[in-house]
C-alpha cells in the first residue's frame, strides 16, 4: 500500500506510463476480478456480530464501485464502439475511467482513515447516542458524502484535468497509472508506530509470547497465558496494555505488516485503483481500534460497556481476566486471548 513520488514533481501525485495492451483489456480485467475475489473472500471471513460502524459501510461501498468498474470495462472491451445517451465510447474510456477511479481512491485515505478514528473515539466515549436506525442513515450519508466530495475535487482540480488529457497523446496500446502518494505515509506511519512500540514492551512481548499456550474453551480456539497480576476489569496502566496490543493485533495482521514492510523497503510502486482495498481497510480498521483502546485504557471497563468489535482481531477477550477450572490443572488466573 505504497506510493513514492519524484522529487521534482510539484504534485500530490504522479503518472507512470506502462506497457499494458488496452486490446482486450485481459490484464485491467485480471487485476479488477482478483480484486472483487479478494474484496468478496474478506468480507466472507470477517466476524458477522460486529457493530455498525463507518468502516464497514466504505467498505460495502468500495466493493461496489470496484465491481461498477469490472462491469464498465466489460462492457466497453466487448463493444468496443458504441453510442450510449448520445456519447460514444471506445477503448479510450477504459484507460479514462481507470484513471479517475485511480484518482479517487488515491484520495481517499486520509479522510477514510479520519473519519473512522473519529467514529471510534466518539463510540467509545458514547459522545453520541443515536438510535440505530439514525447510525445506519448517518453513516450511509457519510459515506456517500466523502465519495462525491473527493470525486468532485478529482475532477476539478486543473492539474488532475491536464494529467487526464495527457492519455491523449498516448498511443491506445499505452495508459498511465496514478501513485498515490497518502497511502504511502499512511503506510509508513503506522509501520514506524508498530516498530516503536514494540521496541518500547520488546522484552514484555517475548514474554508472553513464550507463555502463550493454545486450547480449547467454549468452543473456540484460544490463546492463554499465566496471569499473575490481581484479576480486574479494569485496565489503568498503558505499558501493561500495550503488550497485549501488540500480540494481539500481529497475531492477525504479521503477514500483512511484512508485506508493508517489504513494499516500503522496495519502493514498490502500485496503481491507486489496486492499492485501495478491503484488506487493507479492516487493516487501518484494526489499527485504529488499538489505537483508541491503548489512549484511552484509563476507561476501559470490560463489564460494564461494549467494545467496538473488530471483524477480525478479538480485543475484548484479549484483556478480560479469568479463571477457568480444570483446564490442564491450572491454578493461577489466566488471560484469554482470541486472535
Amino acid at each position: 500500500m505504497t506510493a513514492l513520488t519524484s522529487e521534482n514533481c510539484s504534485f500530490q501525485y504522479q503518472l507512470h506510463q506502462t506497457n499494458q495492451p488496452l486490446d482486450g483489456n485481459c490484464l485491467l480485467f485480471l487485476i479488477t476480478l482478483g480484486k472483487i475475489l479478494l474484496n468478496i473472500l474478506t468480507l466472507g471471513m470477517r466476524r458477522k456480530n460486529t457493530h455498525q460502524n463507518f468502516m464497514e459501510y466504505f467498505c460495502i461501498s468500495l466493493a461496489f464501485t470496484d465491481l461498477l468498474l469490472l462491469v464498465n470495462t466489460s462492457i466497453i472491451s466487448y463493444f468496443r464502439d458504441f453510442v450510449l445517451l448520445g456519447i460514444r465510447f471506445t477503448k479510450y474510456h477504459i484507460c479514462l475511467f481507470t484513471q479517475i477511479i485511480s484518482f479517487t481512491y488515491g484520495f481517499l485515505h486520509y479522510p477514510v482513515f479520519l473519519t473512522a478514528c473519529i467514529d471510534y473515539y466518539l463510540n467509545f466515549c458514547k459522545a453520541t447516542k443515536l438510535p440505530f436506525k439514525c447510525q445506519k442513515v448517518l453513516y450511509f450519508f457519510a459515506v456517500i458524502l466523502i465519495w462525491i466530495s473527493v470525486l468532485t475535487y478529482v475532477l476539478g482540480d486543473p492539474a488532475i484535468y491536464q494529467s487526464l488529457k495527457v492519455q491523449n497523446v498516448y498511443s491506445y496500446h499505452q495508459c498511465p497509472f496514478y501513485i498515490s502518494i497518502q497511502s504511502y505515509w499512511l503506510s509508513f506511519s503506522m509501520v514506524m508506530i508498530l516498530f516503536m512500540a514494540f521496541i518500547t514492551s520488546w522484552s514484555e512481548v517475548i514474554t508472553l509470547v513464550q507463555a502463550v499456550r493454545i486450547t480449547s474453551y467454549m468452543n473456540e480456539t484460544v490463546l492463554y497465558f499465566p496471569f499473575s497480576s490481581h484479576c480486574s476489569y479494569t485496565v489503568s496502566s498503558k505499558k501493561t496494555l500495550l503488550p497485549k496490543l501488540i500480540i494481539c493485533f500481529l497475531g492477525t495482521w504479521l503477514p500483512f505488516v511484512l508485506l508493508q514492510i517489504i513494499i516500503l523497503l522496495l519502493k514498490v510502486q502500485i496503481p491507486a485503483y489496486i492499492e485501495m482495498n478491503i484488506p487493507w481497510l479492516y487493516f487501518v480498521n484494526s489499527f485504529l481500534i488499538a489505537t483508541v483502546f491503548w489512549f484511552n485504557c484509563h476507561k476501559l471497563n470490560f463489564r460494564n460497556m461494549a467494545l467496538p468489535v473488530d471483524p477480525f482481531v478479538n480485543w475484548k477477550c484479549c484483556f478480560i481476566p479469568l479463571t477457568i477450572h480444570n483446564l490442564e490443572q491450572i491454578e493461577k488466573p489466566i488471560s484469554v486471548i482470541i486472535c
